[in-house]
């Protein structure tokens, strides 16, 4: 994860550009992991780090911060998970790298609330502050065809002599049962996103072990729908710059990539169409989650207000088995009646801060945060 360069980096500025957060004060690194957080807010000036790591990398943290002995005698790396070690002191700044794949993977943002509730002072302040998870429908008929390809194997009627058709329609549901992680074009949404917000410095930890999202869309284009797009970002609330690290599909890409929850029965739609569903994520003992979706297509023209429900699909996925697909996004020829500028402009705006007002919460990540990133790294 230290070369995914966007994360990484992301970090670094966000620390560095407010070292008026950082400097003199106490810092905790929850999930320290390599310790290149604590290596960041020392040299933002903090009074001293304390890098919480419950597993082998903390023997590597420590080595890592031996070989920088000038930021290194101002961090103490601890062994033990954040929910029983005990500091000698109150921190005034938690940072951490809590995020998996679609935010909440690995469940590891419950740390980050527990050690929040442990060792944060009442007005301490959070790195990262808040999350979201954003959600749109996509068309995307290469992708389904390359999953429902998969399960071909299975119709063969001799397989040395077997019949393996009886396993198909099982292995055709396993196969949609895997949520896919790779890269996409924007342009294959057919809808405006809408977000789901996480508050860091509110949520309870027990809000984490189920997160219920009702979705609703209205379609741009006519198309098969075949699921649900999903991505994050999070946002650095600094005194002085706020930052967003954002996983969004055109944005450079980052180690987490996007998701997509693949209905192995498309809907149809068209365009002005409404879409509704729920997401719901259900957490289970192998730190992730189980997803169960639900997407449907409204009646729409003329007396739609008095229709219901044209067609549903649902599926049931296991985050913590991805389909790590992995590849670059293909370019997709764009339908006339497409906008794809306007693709990735919010529909719904809910959120609320103790920090931020509304507007300023909202502003989306600059478009050349890469090159701001490599100014300030030359800088420095």
């Amino acid at each position: 994860m230290l070369q995914d360069y966007v994360r990484t980096g992301t970090y670094y500025a966000a620390v560095i550009e407010n070292r008026a957060d950082f400097m003199g004060r106490v810092v905790v690194d929850v999930g320290a992991g390599s310790g290149i957080l604590s290596l960041f807010a020392a040299q933002a000036g903090a009074k001293h780090v304390y890098a919480v790591e419950a597993s082998e990398m903390a023997e590597y943290a420590r080595k890592l911060i031996a070989g920088n002995p000038l930021l290194g005698q101002r961090i103490t790396v601890i062994k033990g998970k954040v929910e029983d070690v005990e500091l000698p002191e109150k921190a005034d700044i938690l940072i951490s790298e809590p995020m998996g794949t679609l935010l909440v993977n690995e469940r590891m943002l419950e740390s980050y609330v527990i050690a929040r509730d442990r060792f944060l002072t009442p007005n301490g302040k959070m790195f990262p502050s808040v999350g979201r998870i954003h959600m749109a429908p996509f068309s995307d008929e290469y992708l389904f065809v390359e999953i429902a390809n998969k399960a071909l194997f299975w119709q063969q009627q001799n397989y040395f002599g077997v019949d393996l058709t009886p396993l198909h329609g099982t292995a055709f549901q396993g196969y949609f049962s895997q949520p896919v992680v790779d890269a996409f074009d924007p342009r294959l949404l057919v809808a405006p996103p809408s977000y789901h917000v996480i508050d860091f410095n509110k949520i309870k930890e027990e809000e984490l072990y189920e997160i219920d999202i009702p979705l609703r869309f209205v379609s741009n284009v006519g198309a098969r729908v075949h699921g649900l797009a999903c991505w994050f970002d999070v946002l650095f609330n600094g005194s002085t710059v706020q930052r967003w690290l954002t996983t969004a599909p055109g944005s450079p890409t980052t180690h987490w990539y996007q998701l997509r929850c693949v209905l192995s029965q498309p809907i149809y739609v068209m365009a002005g169409q409404e879409i509704t569903g729920r997401l719901h994520l259900i957490a289970h003992n192998a730190q992730s989650y189980t997803i169960y979706l639900t997407l449907s297509a409204k009646m729409w023209g003329p007396g739609a207000e008095q229709g219901g429900i044209l067609q549903t699909s649902s599926c049931k996925l296991d985050l913590k088995e991805p389909y790590y697909r992995m590849s670059q996004p293909q370019v997709y020829p764009v339908s006339q009646d497409q906008q794809p500028q306007s693709l990735l402009q919010t529909q719904d705006v809910n959120i609320q801060s103790q920090d931020l007002d509304e507007a300023e919460l909202m502003q989306q990540p600059s478009p050349n945060s890469c090159a701001q990133i490599d100014s300030l790294m030359q800088n420095a």
